[in-house]
């Protein structure tokens, strides 16, 4: 088992800058692939990033390519998304996720996730 707890959300205005992070407890942390996904109101849950199990690989999806940096700290037991230059679109539930095989869009082959924390951009 592995528990998983998002913080670091809020609102922020457009253009600004949030860090997420995902601590995790349970068996052991860095033997997994990690993924942000979100969810807006009515829509469905859409992959956002991936890292690998020791960090050395990360994958985007289209839309924070360039703005979204995710990353991990396997000694802390933490995963992060580095977050700049937000849109009122980002906003959205942001779920981390353990498990799958890197890289993995699909959240149905992770095996774990967090409850969430709320990311509100205002234009």
């Amino acid at each position: 088992q592995v528990q998983l707890v998002e913080s670091g959300g809020g609102l922020v205005q457009a253009g600004g800058s949030l860090r997420l992070s995902c601590a995790a407890s349970g068996r052991a942390f860095s033997m997994y692939s990690m993924g942000w996904f979100r969810q807006a109101p009515g829509k469905d849950r859409d992959f956002v990033a991936s890292i690998s199990w020791s960090g050395g690989s990360t994958n985007y999806a289209d839309s924070v390519k360039g703005r979204f940096t995710i990353s991990r700290d396997n000694a802390k037991n933490t995963v992060y998304l580095q977050m700049n230059s937000l849109k009122p679109e980002d906003t959205a539930v942001y779920y981390c996720a353990a498990g799958g095989v890197f890289p993995n869009a699909n959240p149905k082959v992770y095996d774990y996730w967090g409850q969430g924390t709320q990311v509100t951009v205002s234009s």
